[in-house]
């Protein structure tokens, strides 16, 4: 059996999407540009590969060497639960509520994946058998799709930083028959019917005229906060993202600087999507001149996927590895 072995990943962070930053700390991170500015930039790829119309990808990214291999280590390298309760200052609590992972196809070790990166960090067990972590598919159901190591692994990676960010809510994992865009909303569906106060999707894909409907459909949802990652190819649309009922959540590097008040300094990703719809209505709440229908997120200075988050994955066959995610958080466009 293989060793257990952890990789470097990047992806957007839908679940911190409700922090948002202070006036102190936009100056910080302008003063401190230059500790940004020194992050090593490292060679990435795309953990999932490119659909087609009315499909839907991950937006992980797994790091490489120079030669194109996944790096590997054999402990966790990257910042912690701990590093991300301090940099965005999250307060505790979260008892009694529960994010929901929406994401396609099936991830056989997501549950083992998740109890091996929580007792890493001495997060208290989320387990099916306490009631904490629950599994579906996107009808609610235990009739789980097919698996996919590369959706395997955006799934163990978004299960990890929800427990880094609230290690005591309830974790619902939706895991639906395709990546299909009619079949991942049926799952956000699914998610808001069970309960969940707060609806993670880590992925996206291009819109097409169909959006407005598919986002009244399957989106809207009063009192849940539905969030998703605004993509990782630059300026461009992604959907659902540019639907006017989700927090479109863009990229940003993160890096401790002992020299601020905050004790953290970070920049916009350029590697973040964003743009304006071609479909969606804007908002009313939403009065900015740059867009003359929704927006997803602001556009970006440069920087790219470079601090890294702790998290484990074990393939479908039966290899084992895990990552680091870029935290991310969202653009204050829009109002949950």
């Amino acid at each position: 059996m293989p060793f257990p072995r952890w990789i470097a990943v990047s992806t957007l962070l839908v679940v911190a999407a409700c922090v948002a930053p202070s006036n102190q700390e936009n100056l910080a991170s302008t003063a401190a540009d230059g500790a940004l500015e020194s992050i090593p930039q490292l060679p990435h790829v795309p953990l999932c590969k490119a659909t087609t119309a009315g499909h839907a990808r991950c937006f992980a990214h797994v790091r490489t060497d120079a030669s194109g291999k996944v790096v590997s280590n054999d402990s966790p390298q990257g910042f912690g639960p701990s590093d991300l309760q301090s940099a965005y200052l999250i307060p505790s609590g979260g008892a009694g509520k529960t994010v929901a992972i929406v994401d396609a196809f099936d991830d056989p070790n997501a549950e083992t994946d998740l109890a091996t990166y929580r007792t890493q960090f001495g997060l208290p067990p989320c387990t099916t058998a306490n009631g904490c972590f629950h599994k579906v598919d996107q009808s609610g159901g235990t009739n789980y799709p097919q698996s996919d190591s590369d959706w395997g692994g955006e799934i163990s990676l978004d299960l990890d930083m929800v427990s880094a960010i609230c290690p005591a809510c309830n974790i619902l994992l939706v895991e639906t028959s395709s990546d299909d865009l009619t079949d991942l909303g049926t799952g956000v569906n699914t998610a808001a019917t069970l309960g969940a106060t707060t609806i993670s999707n880590s992925y996206g894909g291009a819109e097409d005229p169909s959006v407005p409907q598919t986002s009244q459909q399957f989106y809207h949802h009063d009192g849940v906060l539905v969030t998703a990652s605004s993509g990782d190819g630059g300026f461009g649309v992604n959907f659902p993202a540019s639907s006017q009922y989700v927090v479109g959540v863009g990229g940003t590097s993160l890096v401790q600087s002992a020299g601020t008040t905050r004790g953290w300094v970070e920049g916009a990703w350029n590697g973040a999507g964003s743009g304006c719809s071609q479909y969606i209505p804007k908002p009313t709440f939403q009065t900015d001149p740059g867009c003359a229908r929704s927006p997803t997120s602001r556009p970006s200075p440069t920087r790219t996927p470079a601090s890294p988050c702790s998290t484990r994955s074990a393939k479908a066959d039966g290899s084992s590895s895990a990552g680091r995610a870029s935290p991310r958080r969202s653009s204050p466009r829009r109002s949950p």
